[in-house]
């Protein structure tokens, strides 16, 4: 059986994989406009629980411990999805001599990178805003459930980075659309299925965005559509449904997906509920009420902190002049693939222990647009002051 305690030498290698994270982390902070204080300190906040990812995988199980295990053979092949993930680890432990120490805190390097993406994209979507909306915004980001799922071995590191990067290109997709087909291979390797969704919002985002020439906007979009159109039958033939697969099979595999992972303390029965509660249930709970460890108390706080997001910025969308909001930041494509991968994942997921892990994929697009919304820009309400003042001397 594979070894999981490191020699002398891994815990070397682990500390040179540390300080290269530290070397990124200074290396990108002027791309991702972060002080070096700041980047320094999301990235030594992710590495904590790196630490505390790897504890609890060694005392209660995970997949990261399968990841790690299946290293030691000699017959790996590669392929999409979970094979990748082995693959990878495989090349790690055996190439270069790594420890589940050492594979941990590479993969965690990804998912930091992810987590400055996210923070970068909230500091610019709120830096004209009130202090209060920036505390709310810095706040988000160091959220354990944020840094924890992100942080270990496994194919929540890489598809948090995938979508920390299609965030962050949105943001100015005229000089960064390269990361955004970065981002769809990078969720290809790991979950092709969600790639699929990313190539969607893509095409959907190319063909009705604003502003866009028409060349580009066909070109690009074209190169969308079809890489969309090869994506989805891709994603449907690795979530075993089939690439051919009509509606009624469809309806099939949803039934069987919510029947599936019905064991364990997070298993909760979505079969009979509506498509409002499936999609309540997947994103927001458990709820405080449901409490039940600490670890379920984490992540019920967290829930609680991101219902009250929703609310705040559901009203605040709820007042906003819509075409004007979709269209800036490339609001369409964020909000195609987050409401795309939200639907698809709350009527397939019938456990919320899954639900924890893989709402991240596109969660943090949609607290991105919610606080987008939330408060007024410090600019129009300086304006309004100026207008009231000249009003009562008019």
């Amino acid at each position: 059986m594979t070894d999981f305690s490191s020699s002398p030498i891994q815990i070397f290698s682990a500390f040179v994989v540390f300080l290269s994270g530290v070397f990124i982390a200074l290396a990108l902070r002027r791309y991702f406009k972060a002080s070096a204080s700041r980047s320094l300190t999301l990235y030594l906040w992710h590495t904590l629980f790196s630490f505390i990812y790897m504890a609890y995988v060694l005392n209660f199980g995970g997949d990261a411990r399968m990841y790690f295990l299946s290293s030691s053979s000699g017959e790996l092949s590669f392929a999409l999805g979970t094979d990748a993930v082995r693959f990878i680890t495989f090349l790690l432990v055996q190439g270069f001599g790594l420890s589940f120490l050492g594979c941990s805190l590479l993969f965690q390097i990804f998912g930091f990178l992810g987590l400055l993406a996210f923070d970068a994209s909230l500091r610019e979507v709120t830096w004209r805003k009130s202090r209060q909306v920036r505390l709310l915004s810095t706040f988000i980001v160091f959220l354990p459930s944020v840094n924890f799922w992100s942080a270990g071995l496994g194919k929540d590191s890489l598809s948090f980075f995938a979508m920390g990067l299609a965030l962050w290109a949105a943001l100015d997709m005229h000089k960064r659309w390269l990361l955004v087909f970065l981002s769809i291979l990078v969720m290809l390797l790991v979950r092709p299925h969600i790639a699929g969704m990313l190539g969607l919002g893509l095409a959907v985002s190319f063909v009705l965005q604003r502003g866009v020439p028409v060349v580009q906007r066909v070109i690009l979009g074209g190169f969308a559509i079809v890489a969309s159109a090869a994506l989805v039958p891709l994603g449907l033939n690795y979530a075993g449904v089939g690439q051919d697969a009509g509606f009624a099979e469809l309806i099939d595999y949803v039934g069987e997906r919510q029947a599936h992972n019905l064991t364990g303390g997070g298993a909760v029965d979505i079969s009979n509920m509506s498509p409002p509660l499936q999609l309540f249930t997947y994103l927001f709970r458990p709820a405080l009420v449901e409490v039940r460890d600490l670890f379920s108390l984490a992540a019920a706080i967290d829930n609680s902190i991101l219902l009250g997001l929703f609310f705040c910025g559901g009203w605040a969308l709820f007042r906003k002049t819509l075409p004007d909001h979709l269209f800036a930041h490339n609001r369409m494509f964020l909000w195609t693939y987050s409401c795309a991968a939200w639907l698809v994942l709350s009527v397939t997921t019938a456990n919320l222990g899954i639900a924890l892990r893989q709402k991240w994929m596109f969660a943090p697009m949609l607290i991105f647009l919610l606080i987008s919304v939330i408060g007024r820009d410090r600019d129009l309400e300086k304006n309004d002051i100026i207008a009231g003042k000249a009003s009562r001397f008019s």
